[in-house]
């Protein structure tokens, strides 16, 4: 069963602009699938995989007989195995003058990001892929989340005529958090999270881990990963993090960037601006698939999760990373919208969105009815220098209501 994944339309959009597309990812997202998705469409292109261990060689030896082997459009799967190719496509691109020449998708984000910048600059365009949104799950078209553009107009309503849908208990909210969205676990129900992600586990160590740093003691890793999840949400503390698994502190930095590099987290930037100088330097983290949070923090059903004390947390995970796909969907790059606020007096806004030149505040509440009282830290934006957007608490709430006239209530169904 093919889900069809909103990323599709900006794929074919590049493709037709650049002579090099490229789609990075943690394993198992669904990249090839959405290749192979536009090969259906498109007899022509080719296909091959450097999973193959010969084909993986012949590409790192010489890649101009590589290339030879396959017409154009190609699409080269797990790319990141033989950066040697890039050089040879990029003389082949130059002499073609075409697009929609090359597809190239692999599974380390950043270090391929650095050899296809130095190598194909101006000729490639990149798209970042994660597990499912909860839009794609549920066969909804998705924009990125502006709490007034709003991706959520089709639920407006007033109160004497909610529309059901919009109404979904919290425990079945974190039965979907407890899931993730990895496209095998939404595809196969009855598939154990503990069975599907200690498979994932293992593979991402022998097949991304490896390639990416040496690592002496694979058990200090795996805790590496457990204590990282069990921190989702929070500001990052190295040193903390390190003392807890008895690794130094330079240790847990790298090992923290393999987790950035291979699609796994995401670190949302604070707000910095000139007139704030006493603003919280630590990105605050967050797992891109909520299953693979849970299962690394031991959560083993999603009653037990739901009432416990890392239940706000893991709904703020999910909260953030739904928005994150939103944008990344589209082909947004995030990293110069999306951050939080949190001074030194512990003032904080859970998201601030900056776009054409507004700042959004996005506050997060796993209850039905925070009230006006949610809306406290809002008016710190007063005090920055960008104008401010209409905001938005996304919480429970049964339907979209008014808090005032520039905020409201946004169920999390709506996102």
């Amino acid at each position: 069963m093919y889900i069809h994944r909103t990323m599709e339309a900006k794929l074919k959009n590049l493709a037709s602009h650049f002579p090099v597309v490229m789609v990075c990812g943690a394993r198992q997202v669904g990249k090839t699938t959405l290749l192979n998705q536009i090969r259906e469409k498109n007899k022509e292109i080719q296909y091959v995989t450097l999973d193959y261990p010969m084909l993986r060689t012949l590409a790192r030896e010489d890649p101009e007989l590589f290339l030879q082997q396959y017409r154009t459009p190609l699409i080269i799967d797990e790319f990141q195995y033989a950066p040697e190719l890039l050089p040879y496509i990029k003389i082949r691109t130059d002499q073609a003058k075409q697009n929609g020449l090359y597809y190239l998708t692999g599974s380390q984000l950043f270090p391929m990001m650095k050899n296809v910048s130095e190598s194909l600059a101006g000729r490639t365009g990149i798209l970042t892929m994660y597990s499912l949104s909860r839009a794609e799950i549920e066969g909804r078209t998705s924009v990125p989340f502006l709490p007034d553009n709003t991706n959520t107009t089709k639920f407006t309503h007033t109160l004497a005529n909610a529309m059901p849908n919009t109404t979904e208990s919290i425990t079945a909210i974190f039965e979907k958090i407890f899931r993730g969205g990895m496209p095998r676990m939404i595809a196969d129900k009855e598939l154990l999270p503990e069975d599907y992600f200690g498979a994932y586990l293992q593979t991402y160590l022998e097949r991304d881990i490896r390639d990416l740093i040496t690592i002496k003691d694979e058990g200090k890793f795996l805790k590496f990963l457990s204590c990282t999840a069990a921190r989702t949400s929070q500001e990052v503390n190295l040193a903390d993090l390190a003392k807890d698994v008895e690794i130094d502190r330079k240790t847990a930095d790298g090992w923290m960037s393999v987790l950035r590099s291979s699609g796994l987290i995401y670190l949302l930037p604070p707000y910095s601006g000139n007139t704030i100088k006493r603003i919280v330097k630590r990105p605050k983290l967050y797992f891109m698939d909520t299953g693979l949070a849970c299962y690394l923090s031991l959560w083993n059903n999603p009653r037990t999760l739901e009432l416990s004390a890392m239940a706000g947390a893991m709904f703020e995970n999910y909260v953030i990373t739904e928005i994150i796909k939103s944008y990344a969907n589209q082909g947004i790059d995030t990293r110069s919208r999306l951050c939080y606020y949190r001074d030194n007096n512990g003032k904080e806004i859970d998201l601030l969105i900056l776009e054409n030149g507004k700042l959004y505040p996005i506050g997060i509440k796993k209850n039905a009815d925070p009230g006006r009282h949610a809306l406290k830290n809002f008016h710190i934006l007063d005090s920055l220098p960008e104008e401010t957007g209409d905001g938005a608490i996304i919480c429970m709430a049964p339907m979209i209501i008014p808090l005032d006239a520039r905020h409201k209530l946004i169920p999390v169904s709506c996102i």
